[in-house]
């Protein structure tokens, strides 16, 4: 079978920098996914791709595409053989409604393990007429969450669409796309060279429109570039500069012929907060900002011009006097926030709305403080200085700058209360209780940052369940999953010492009615715990481990992921595959003579050998394993438990439980109970699969 190169390309205005590259890997994936069903995943597996993508442009490079689909031969079953002829051999009806479902004759079938059957084929066909089909089904299924049309086509996209490029080896695919009959002309560079290109063959794509077109179609290519030039220019100044993955993407997403260059602002702006200066030069200007060797911001920053001027320092100082004006905005906002302290703003929080079944922000901090304060007595930090940052710890939105940069909240928090002389303590809580603000950020450091920023997520967790408003599927408005896990990061890495059963009590009385109000504890609580699941599930846990300790539902994070760990341990030992199932039967024993509680064994009523071992081994067990549950060394006492195999096994293999005579029945049963409650100090193992 032969194989071409197949080059699509679609040249439109201005595609969105931030969805580039999502546009580009799905449009490959569902090219592919319309070839793989027609060619089958084997034949299309010896193919190379290529995606492009690029400020102006979206294309897709095959090498060694298949030129046929292959003919395929399917097997079709109609009726039994026994009911195909009559009597007298003619064709039933049957037989003859099959045969014409086939679009067949009755010649044409064939008998095959006592079925009538039709051999359907299809004979091989070229793939061009059908690519601009496949083609058109990927642009269909896109991922834009908003279609546009353009003058008076009736075509849609993401942006209008200005030509388009489809090849199949040598020769065009004949076929219109979103309005426009494909070609073999792309186009170059906007300013550098703003003609048609004739492309001859697919494989001259990239490098044509780079050397003729002045296009680095190669998203991946300008991307490294851009980021050499970056490292380049930072040490002609020499400075360090933050390269952020996601402003590197964007950035690369919106330059076809990236230049990087340095500009400088004045150092009078240094005396703002660093990061007011770098959020509006990165989120505003695109612009990367520099570091000396203290970390400390210096007065120049690096853009990146989509065009090689020839007098590069005109477009320097271009860039230079756009972002003067940005820069003494962000001046003139700390400067006027500086003139009003932070608890002069609490008034003002009165009049945001939270939520509207749940009040402002002003009675949001209210409680918030009171949560604070007992989360920080049971953590030993300092109670009044909690309180008093839980009851600022919203108040910079309502500030100048944060009204103009939402991302600095916190951040500003933290210089204003500064300014305003709080103590250092509550001015780091400012900042702190948002974190951590993403997976994977940093924790808290201080007890009254802690102590908030477990109160804040709280507080909202119990007030939006409370109202009957938990997430649902893929909705989370006010991202309660995440809050959630925060809190769960917080107690266990930093390994406190918090019931969530008391905290989530005291959070739900902070409020004076909730519809959910006798529940809301426990439906938080048991959401906060599933949030468990899926982080170990990230960490390579097992998730029997996790469904083991989730049965029993302790209330203590951190005693929460000490159990788990200690079930992944005893899970290594030799005795845990035979305690599980040892565990398990006895579960079903109990559920099955209906046996509540934990009964006082009668040792007078034992009368095999190996009960009496059984209890005697409990016995000594239940005392020594106290103080090992009292002090959370979960591991030593899964440990200790260990020790029951033999004496279990040998009970099972020679005591009748269920014994005709109702005392002696009840006394096993009970022996049974104080056995399996042991282990459910811990967790309940009989979940364990082999």
């Amino acid at each position: 079978m032969s194989a071409r190169d197949f080059l699509f390309e679609l040249g439109t205005e201005e595609l969105p920098p931030k969805a580039l590259k999502t546009l580009s890997s799905a449009l490959e994936s569902e090219v592919l996914s319309g070839l793989a069903a027609l060619l089958g995943s084997d034949t299309l597996a010896s193919a190379e791709v290529k995606s492009y993508a690029a400020p102006r442009r979206l294309a897709l490079l095959i090498s060694g595409l298949a030129s046929e689909v292959p003919e395929s031969r399917t097997l079709v079953q109609g009726p039994p053989a026994t009911i195909a002829y009559d009597a007298e051999g003619k064709p039933s009806k049957a037989l003859e409604g099959f045969a014409r479902k086939c679009g067949a004759s009755v010649d044409q079938l064939e008998e095959v393990e006592g079925k009538i059957c039709f051999l359907q084929v299809a004979p091989a066909q070229p793939v061009t007429p059908l690519l601009p089909g496949i083609v058109t089904q990927a642009l269909d299924k896109l991922p834009i969450p908003k279609r546009m049309r353009w003058g008076t086509s009736r075509a849609e996209f993401v942006r209008p669409v200005k030509w388009v490029v489809m090849l199949f080896g040598d020769e065009v695919v004949d076929c219109e796309i979103l309005g426009h009959r494909a070609s073999r002309y792309t186009r170059g560079h906007r300013f550098h060279y703003n003609h048609e290109i004739e492309l001859i063959a697919g494989s001259q794509y990239a490098e044509t429109l780079k050397s003729t077109g002045s296009v680095l179609a190669d998203f991946d290519e300008r991307r490294e570039l851009i980021r050499a030039q970056l490292l380049d220019e930072a040490g002609k100044v020499g400075g360090q500069v933050v390269i952020d993955d996601a402003l590197l993407d964007e950035v690369t997403a919106l330059n076809e012929w990236p230049v990087a260059l340095t500009g400088r602002f004045e150092e009078r702006f240094l005396e703002v907060p660093a990061q007011a200066l770098i959020s509006t030069m990165a989120d505003n200007q695109k612009y990367f900002h520099l570091l000396d060797e203290q970390g400390k911001l210096m007065p120049y920053f690096i853009t990146v011009a989509n065009i090689a001027s020839k007098d590069p320092q005109q477009v320097i100082q271009g860039n230079e006097k756009v972002i003067r004006p940005r820069l003494s905005d962000a001046a003139f906002f700390f400067e006027t926030d500086k003139k009003r302290t932070l608890e002069s703003r609490i008034e003002q929080l009165k009049t945001i709305v939270f939520q509207k079944d749940l009040g402002t922000l002003f009675a949001k901090t209210e409680r918030v403080a009171a949560l604070a304060k007992l989360v920080a007595e049971r953590i030993g930090g300092d109670p009044s200085q909690a309180e008093r940052a839980a009851r600022l710890c919203k108040t910079d939105l309502v500030s100048e700058m944060v009204l103009e940069f939402p991302e600095l909240q916190g951040l500003m928090g933290y210089h204003y209360a500064l300014n305003d002389g709080e103590s250092e303590e509550v001015a780091l809580a400012q900042n702190e209780h948002y974190m951590p603000r993403f997976h994977g950020d940093q924790l808290p450091s201080t007890q009254t940052g802690i102590a908030v920023a477990i109160a804040d997520r709280l507080d909202t967790l119990t007030g939006l369940f409370g109202i009957n408003q938990p997430p649902t599927g893929s909705k989370d408005p006010f991202a309660l999953r995440r809050a959630a896990l925060g809190v769960l990061r917080i107690v266990v890495e930093l390994e406190l010492p918090l019931d969530l059963a008391e905290l989530l009590d005291t959070a739900a009385s902070q409020f004076q009615q909730l519809p959910a109000q006798a529940t809301v504890s426990n439906q938080v609580l048991e959401f906060m715990l599933e949030r468990f699941r899926a982080w170990y599930e990230e960490k390579g846990i097992s998730i029997d481990n996790y469904l083991a300790v989730h049965a029993v539902k302790p209330s203590r994070p951190l005693e929460f992921d000490q159990r788990v760990r200690a079930v992944a341990h005893f899970r290594t030992l030799e005795e845990s595959a035979a305690l599980a199932a040892a565990n398990k039967r006895v579960g079903n024993i109990l559920s099955k003579q209906d046996y509540q509680g934990v009964g006082e064994v009668d040792q007078a009523l034992l009368t095999e050998s190996s009960e009496k071992a059984l209890f005697q081994q409990l016995s000594g067990l239940e005392t020594a394993l106290a103080p090992l549950f009292q002090s959370g060394d979960y591991q030593a006492a899964l440990e200790a438990l260990a020790a029951l195999r033999a004496p279990v096994d040998s009970f099972f293999d020679e005591v009748m439980v269920v014994a005709e005579d109702a005392a002696v029945r009840n006394n096993r049963l009970a022996l049974l109970s104080r056995l399996r409650n042991l282990f459910l100090g811990v967790a309940d193992i009989s979940l364990l699969s082999d």
